[in-house]
């Protein structure tokens, strides 16, 4: 009998031989990880047997490259994936740790209704936590603030967040809501990003995260950004990254020259409606850009100039006003459906 397909989607893996990062095609089923270099190949390019295996979320090994996790095989091997974003890695982990708790039980594959937190109280899980937090009404708000020349976007100070968790009564003093902020940035939902909270959480004391009102974070997948004082020209480019994120994840793109498809993260905003598009292996600085201001998208069945075998299936297509054509791949038809659908209103709400 066939082992049951649990999850599917893109992943960035760390290669065991040249360390170089590349996107993949990811299979979990209920005894292992498969991994293929192309959603459309027939035979994976490597697997992961699951049984006896560990797995370690967040794994902090590679400096900036944020949203990795780790399993290491019964016989010792380290395989490294990164996650397009928070919640995307938090969906992955906890299949894959109930996939290796249920192979050690004996038992088949069921998931559980949540994920909760080591090393802290059952009732509290930090996905729904930072989800609360990340609420554009009711949340932390993101802020522009200016620290020894430099300014810094979408971010907040540490006791902002301390306050915020004592005020929504997530927590009944300071000590309490420290420890559950420190177990937000642990898991990897906020990151440092001054100096001073950079060095907090570096410094390997038991609270790392720092209460202060000059310890600046920001949310792991905000449209944060760093900048020192600038050109009016500069104020502009750095408009298009101002919006709220509405959705984001990997997508297939086809390229303007020479048509090939490949993986891209993509970002959507709002207000103004930009998406963003970077190559999920590499850094920070975008590839490029789609204004979405009075574009049209639909699903379409097929692309001019694509080879058969290059793609297949869950297609569609942007026009913008200015009358640019991207063609872009989705990795089922329900996917397909929330891009579509959140672009449309993006696109007619944005400026």
């Amino acid at each position: 009998m066939e082992p049951q397909e649990i999850r599917e989607g893109y992943l960035v893996k760390k290669g065991t031989v040249l360390n170089s990062w590349k996107a993949v095609w990811a299979v979990l089923s209920e005894d292992g990880l498969d991994f293929y270099k192309k959603k459309t190949d027939r035979s994976p390019k490597g697997m992961i047997p699951l049984k006896g295996a560990t797995l370690i979320s967040p794994c902090q090994d590679f400096g900036k490259r944020m949203m990795v996790f780790k399993i290491t095989t019964e016989k010792k091997q380290d395989h490294f994936f990164q996650a397009s974003h928070v919640e995307e890695r938090e969906f992955w982990v906890k299949d894959i740790k109930r996939a290796i708790t249920c192979l050690k039980g004996g038992r088949k594959f069921a998931r559980k209704s949540t994920r909760r937190s080591i090393r802290l109280p059952d009732t509290i899980n930090l996905t729904e936590l930072y989800t609360l937090m990340k609420d554009q009404d009711d949340g932390v708000r993101e802020l522009k603030l200016e620290q020894e020349n430099r300014v810094f976007n979408h971010c907040f100070t540490g006791a902002t967040v301390v306050e915020w968790l004592i005020s929504k009564e997530k927590a009944r003093n300071r000590p309490e809501a420290l420890m559950l902020a420190t177990g937000l940035m642990n898991e990897g939902f906020l990151q440092p990003a001054g100096d001073l909270s950079k060095e907090g959480a570096e410094g390997g004391e038991q609270s790392a995260f720092l209460d202060q009102t000059d310890a600046l974070y920001y949310f792991a997948d905000s449209g944060f950004f760093c900048e020192g004082y600038s050109s009016d020209d500069d104020v502009l480019v750095k408009e298009e990254f101002r919006g709220n994120i509405i959705k984001q994840g990997c997508l297939l793109k086809q390229g303007h020259r020479r048509k090939n498809w490949k993986v891209r993260k993509f970002i959507l905003r709002d207000d103004p409606a930009y998406m963003h598009y970077y190559d999920p292996t590499k850094g920070e600085e975008p590839l490029g850009s789609i204004h979405l201001r009075g574009s049209v998208v639909t699903a379409v069945e097929y692309v001019p100039d694509a080879k058969k075998y290059d793609v297949d299936g869950n297609l569609f297509e942007i026009i913008t006003s200015d009358e640019t054509h991207y063609f872009l791949q989705a990795a089922t038809t329900e996917e397909r459906k929330e891009w579509i659908k959140a672009i449309q209103a993006v696109s007619k709400s944005g400026k």
